[in-house]
Order: C-alpha cells, then sequence, then structure tokens
C-alpha cells in the first residue's frame, strides 16, 4: 500500500512517504503542493492531509491533482481549520476557508461554474466539526455530538457565536 503524508511538517508517520515542501523537516519527499503532484497516475491508496490545505493557493487544481494520482477507492483524511475559528484569522498564511460543504463543489451538478467535471471525484465519506483542538478537546465530548447533530443549522445560526476550530473529512475517490 502506498500511502502519502502530504504537508508533514515534523509529524513524520510511520508507513507514509512523509511529504513537505520545506527541506527543514526532513521529509521522505520535497513536494510543492501548488504545482503538478510527481507521482505516477493511481498510484496512491490513502492520502493524510492535517492543516495544509488551508494554505494552498492553487486548491481546486491540487484536488484534480490528488484525483489523478489515487487508485480508485483511495481514502483522503483531511483536518483543516473550520471557517469560523479565531485561529483562521490569525494566520496571514491561510488562504481558505473551509466548511461542512467545501468537498460537495467536486460533485458533478453541484456548481455550474465548476468547467469539465463529468463525474463525481469524490464520495464524502466522513464530515466532523471538532469544537476544539489541543488541551481544549476535552470539551469535544459534549460539544461535538451537538454541533453535529445538525451541522447546517449550527453553521447557519451558531458557527460565529460559538466558533468551532476544526473540521474534518474522509473522502472516497471515484
Amino acid at each position: 500500500m502506498k500511502k502519502l503524508h502530504l504537508g508533514c511538517g515534523l509529524d513524520k508517520r510511520k508507513g507514509y512517504i512523509n511529504c513537505d515542501l520545506s527541506s527543514k523537516v526532513n521529509p521522505d519527499k520535497i513536494v510543492d503542493l501548488e504545482k503538478k503532484l510527481p507521482f505516477k497516475n493511481n498510484s496512491i491508496d490513502e492520502i493524510l492531509a492535517n492543516h495544509v490545505l488551508e494554505h494552498v493557493v492553487n486548491f481546486i487544481p491540487l484536488m484534480h491533482e490528488i484525483r489523478r494520482i489515487c487508485k480508485k477507492g483511495a481514502l483522503i483524511k483531511i483536518k483543516v481549520p473550520f471557517y469560523s475559528a479565531w485561529g483562521q484569522f490569525n494566520d496571514p498564511t491561510h488562504v481558505r476557508f473551509f466548511s461542512p460543504k467545501t468537498f460537495d463543489y467536486f460533485k458533478k451538478g453541484t456548481y455550474s461554474h465548476e468547467v469539465g467535471l463529468e463525474e463525481d471525484m469524490f464520495d464524502i465519506k466522513h464530515v466532523k466539526i471538532n469544537f476544539a483542538i489541543g488541551r481544549a478537546k476535552k470539551l469535544n465530548w459534549i460539544m461535538n455530538p451537538i454541533i453535529n447533530f445538525h451541522k447546517d443549522f449550527y453553521c447557519r445560526f451558531f458557527a460565529w457565536t460559538v466558533p468551532s476550530s476544526e473540521i474534518e473529512y474522509i473522502l472516497k475517490v471515484k
């Protein structure tokens, strides 16, 4: 099984090809997510991307690249800051925001301005909002069931008054 850990930083994972742009973190492979990915078509079984996609300017081309290099059925496990997280706005390197509906963009017919999408790229298997991260994540046992009970309701009425920290997804390549 060939697995990639994109934007690994200092968090090296056993069993993964740990990829990062910075040579200072000594990755297994230096990879620039703003460019064509240096992997063969249909060669990857799993991708892990924790707190890296919010830094990518060319996000849509990257997702097409991820689709290109992944085998059918490959899993893509993603964690990113939730769109209303206070930390989302503190980091000047963050260039995008994520909601429970972000990856709906890659479903055929969801967005009329997506050109050339002939079929769904991914099945969205899992979407979970995490209220807190780090030491505060002890609050998740009470808050996560409430905010994830009806994500649309939470996002519409409470995401800015009771902001969450992170959102995670699992996508399956079609």
